[in-house]
């Protein structure tokens, strides 16, 4: 039995997953960036333990996935702009001592591409792409089969590439970037900028409460819903014309209102993408639902240590 541990900006969760991509026992905690690495190895510790106990399986091996920038063949996190004190940190190494098992870890984005193309959506496809949308953007790169590696065996930051250079600051430091656009906080950050101070929802707005406003018919939240379709197509449609993938795979919280973003988002990929065959690339959901990103993290481990893998060392 494979554990997942999938490390996101805002939570982190653990699960057991067996050998079909089924998720047997999960649990979840607040990333808390704040509290330090240590903090949350210990809670990543208690959660694998509870889960396994619950599941009444014992863990054969640990898959991490988290937001990135990380470094899949020395186990460390890289300067997460989610939690940058964390840099250097190594939970490969640190789990592997704890539990006595294979540990190995991939970019977010990485692990939930894994998982599609092993066991959903993009399962027999030659070029995939996963898009991950919530409180950042992620991108998973499967070519012929195997994870895109760049220099120095890194992971292509997608979600930072430029849309517009007068747009919002970005996370990264820059502006303009896709995810500055298009993530669930950029969603929000434009209604605010954008309503008037009297605006009734001001308070509590979320990008998950913007959908339902928007579904209600609030007329702010449809220019904010629309705002984000059209950045939502722009980032799509240059990964189309870069890529042309047989499929683009759409997850994260944000895709949770994808019937209200994707048909805008399909006549903006019609429309700039006129030199590639772009009619030929399928934009569909992620098909292992909700649990795609700890899914994906236990197929990190089947990657790096399953049949037909090249075995690697833990730290």
């Amino acid at each position: 039995m494979i554990a997942g541990v999938d490390i996101g900006g805002t939570k982190i969760a653990v699960g057991m997953v067996d050998d079909n991509g089924q998720v047997r026992e999960q649990q979840q905690c607040a990333t808390d960036a704040a509290g330090g690495y240590r903090k949350a190895i210990a809670n990543v510790e208690r959660m694998l333990r509870s889960t396994s106990n619950k599941a009444g399986v014992e863990i054969t091996g640990i898959g991490i996935g988290s937001t990135g920038p990380v470094y899949p063949f020395t186990g460390q996190f890289g300067n997460v702009d989610f939690f940058p004190q964390w840099c250097g940190e190594n939970p490969v190494a640190d789990l592997a001592k704890v539990f006595n098992v294979s540990v190995a870890m991939e970019n977010d984005g990485d692990a939930a591409a894994l998982a599609e193309a092993s066991w959903g959506a993009g399962r027999n496809k030659n070029t995939l792409l996963y898009v991950t949308i919530g409180t950042g953007i992620g991108v998973g790169v499967i070519l012929n089969g195997k994870i895109y590696r760049g220099v120095d065996q890194a992971h292509p930051e997608i979600g930072h590439h430029v849309i517009d250079p007068s747009g919002p600051l970005c996370s990264c430091g820059f502006q303009g970037c896709w995810e500055s656009f298009a993530a669930g906080p950029a969603l929000v950050s434009w209604m605010k900028r954008s309503v008037p101070d009297d605006y009734a929802h001001l308070p509590a707005l979320t990008a998950k409460r913007i959908f339902e406003l928007a579904r209600e018919g609030d007329e702010w939240a449809k220019r904010a819903v629309a705002h984000e379709a059209k950045y939502l197509g722009l980032g799509l449609a240059n990964l189309v014309t870069m890529f042309v993938p047989d499929v683009i795979i759409l997850g994260g919280s944000v895709m949770k209102s994808a019937d209200l973003l994707l048909d805008r988002a399909r006549e903006i990929i019609a429309a700039s993408c006129k030199f590639v065959p772009f009619e030929r690339t399928e934009i569909t959901l992620a098909s292992l639902g909700e649990d795609t990103n700890l899914i994906g993290a236990a197929r990190v481990w089947h990657s790096h240590f399953g049949q037909g893998s090249t075995p690697r060392s833990t730290s």
